[in-house]
């Protein structure tokens, strides 16, 4: 494989690592937004920004977490027919589903893209009582995608190394 693939690969996996193991620590900000909630519901007044922080907290971590999660293989897979497979034939079977995943993240971007430049030029609001902006979670949401595109590039390049004989590290 050239060099800059190999670069590419490297450079993918090291940003889906760092920022896999950001999204892990957003489970605790999201576990600390709830226990001031239960906190406030019991003892004094309800807030009503927590419920809603935790979902976009729980979005961001989805949708940040994506590309380390494609990366460490911890995905949906059919195992029954998979694990039968040869070297040779996983990479073929990798190469197939990269391709309709990559199709899939770059339609899912665009739509994220056009979604964030709509909540930015017309100032979306949430319709809670609350009413927060859109855009924030808008844009951990693209950067998400983004990052999940850029590593299922990395995995295809990966399996393609593969099914030619030469497999990245």
């Amino acid at each position: 494989m050239p060099e800059a693939v190999k670069t590419y690969v490297r450079v993918i996996d090291s940003w889906s690592r760092y920022m896999g193991l950001f999204a892990m620590y957003l489970i605790f900000v999201m576990i600390g937004i709830l226990a001031y909630a239960s906190i406030m519901k019991v003892f004094f007044h309800p807030s009503n920004w927590t419920v809603e922080m935790a979902q976009f907290v729980m979005v961001a971590y989805f949708a940040l977490g994506g590309a380390f999660t494609l990366k460490e293989g911890d995905h949906v897979r059919m195992d029954l027919l998979y694990s039968g497979f040869t070297m040779r034939g996983r990479a073929r079977s990798d190469i197939f589903t990269s391709i309709v995943l990559i199709g899939f993240l770059v339609v899912l971007q665009i739509g994220g893209i056009s979604s964030l430049i709509y909540a930015i030029g017309y100032g979306e609001k949430s319709f809670s009582s609350w009413a927060p902006l859109m855009w924030p979670i808008k844009v951990a949401l693209n950067v998400g995608i983004f990052l999940t595109l850029l590593q299922a590039v990395a995995l295809f390049f990966r399996d393609w190394a593969t099914l030619r004989g030469e497999p990245l590290p």
